[in-house]
């Protein structure tokens, strides 16, 4: 069983909602971030950091201009960062976060040293991960993908409302040493 547990799958299929509602159960102190989309007038425009403390910050954006682009959002590798990277360093250090959030490990993020660093540093953390991963391939993500502590589970429209459940028992386990199997 993995200490980081990575959840994949096709865009929109839930990964963010599955890491909200697991995030609300959990009770105890996380730390981190997820990610939601910017809409103006019924089109997505961007896409917005949000981390568990409270700060807000632009990921992408139709209006963003720069070298670093994924499809037609610039990325924003400032605000990525300043509030996202900063939050998961925070996450690792303070002694209170019980639970690392990463939303999301995807082409966006990894124009970022800093962000693929933070992810190490959590990696190696003695602490859960509760992470979303791009399902494309990338030779980055897909390294860490095939990590030995790490458990990939793919979001479908079948199991997506269960997973949250699933994934806050995962983490009671691993609390108490991971002897608990809660995929079956």
């Amino acid at each position: 069983m993995g200490r980081a547990l990575l959840l994949t799958g096709r865009p929109g299929i839930g990964k963010t909602t599955v890491i909200r509602a697991v995030v609300s159960q959990w009770g105890a102190q996380a730390g981190g971030f997820y990610t939601e989309e910017v809409r103006e007038r019924g089109r997505r425009t961007g896409f917005r950091l949000i981390t568990l403390d409270g700060q807000r910050g632009t990921l992408a954006s139709v209006d963003t201009p720069g070298p670093y682009r994924v499809g037609r959002y610039g990325v924003n590798l400032q605000e990525l960062e300043q509030i996202g990277v900063a939050a998961l360093r925070r996450a690792v250090d303070q002694w209170n976060v019980s639970l690392i959030v990463i939303d999301e490990i995807g082409k966006m993020e990894l124009f970022s040293r800093a962000f693929r660093d933070a992810v190490q540093a959590a990696l190696v953390s003695s602490k859960p991960i509760l992470a979303t991963i791009m399902a494309a391939s990338h030779p980055w993500a897909d390294a860490i993908k095939a990590r030995s502590d790490v458990l990939l589970v793919e979001v479908t429209q079948e199991n997506r409302q269960r997973l949250p459940e699933q994934i806050v028992r995962w983490l009671k386990s691993e609390q108490e040493g991971g002897l608990l199997d809660v995929w079956t």
